[in-house]
């Protein structure tokens, strides 16, 4: 008897717990949807649930007369996702060659990822805007792309090489006693078994520069290359900044291709690397 209650507290406490941190969660999204339905451009007369709701400044995003978030969304998802697939592939390709190969300054480049991932990007910004300036990619989506792939460098192939050191190198053997080359190793036979971390490794390179401000604000000049991180608040600053039911609209549309991408790929961050092996 005294097991069974333990058992009901414990699942009572447990759920009191995720109760909580669901409001934690959910009250900010609640309160800014709130924020972007309220009519006016001041947050004075501000409450959760809107006396007078109104879709004009969802509306107002969307007309090109009025601002260039949709040149922004677009500008925004297309660094994002080159980003992402350039970033799975280098680090891929990087994590699989430090984990299945020994080669000569192997470990001093495993210390030096370990170095530079602790090194946060705005602590070069200087360095990194003098070396955008002399290579003319001030004002590009190149030179974020760039930039956002070798910040994203580091800390993933740290993660992807520890994942690959999991899986068996007796699979590496029996296919190269059946012909397969490197390539064909990595790409038919390590990369299927990897996805659980391959899918980390995306949306990480995903959510990054798609929230990323800093570094968009240093090398974009142009309110027609701006990202969304930049142009909301650019749009947030005219008049005298307070224009905050406006980015409120944006920001919340801001989370549609993140939960998009997070509900794709959910799948693969439960699937087991025994479960791989055996559909090998």
């Amino acid at each position: 008897m005294n097991t069974k209650i333990t058992k009901i507290l414990r699942l009572a406490v447990s759920y009191f717990i995720i109760a909580i941190m669901a409001v934690i969660i959910i009250y900010p999204l609640v309160w800014v949807f709130g924020a972007s339905l309220t009519p006016g451009t001041s947050l004075s007369n501000f409450s959760i649930i809107p006396k007078n709701p109104t879709w004009e400044h969802y509306k107002e995003l969307f007309n090109p007369d009025e601002s260039l978030y949709i040149t922004w969304y677009w500008n925004t998802l297309k660094v994002t996702i080159i980003t992402m697939i350039a970033s799975v592939l280098t680090i891929s390709l990087m994590a699989f060659a430090f984990s299945r190969y020994r080669f000569v300054g192997r470990k001093n480049g495993l210390v030096t990822f370990l170095i530079l991932q602790m090194i946060p990007n705005f602590a070069a910004l200087i360095a990194i805007f003098v070396l955008a300036n002399v290579t003319g990619l001030i004002n590009t989506h190149l030179g974020l792309i760039l930039l956002y792939m070798g910040g994203a460098i580091p800390m993933n192939t740290w993660l992807l090489k520890g994942y690959l050191d999991t899986i068996p190198k007796e699979l590496d053997e029996s296919a190269r006693m059946d012909g397969a080359g490197h390539f064909r190793i990595y790409w038919q036979i390590i990369m299927p078994l990897a996805k659980p971390m391959l899918a980390v490794v995306a949306i990480f390179s995903f959510i990054t520069p798609f929230t990323d401000f800093i570094l968009a604000k240093v090398l974009l000049r142009q309110p027609e290359q701006y990202t969304l991180a930049v142009g909301l608040y650019e749009l947030v600053s005219r008049q005298y900044g307070s224009e905050f039911t406006l980015f409120a609209a944006g920001s919340i549309l801001i989370a549609v291709p993140i939960s998009i991408l997070f509900l794709s790929l959910q799948k693969y961050f439960v699937s087991g690397l025994t479960a791989g092996g055996i559909k090998g």
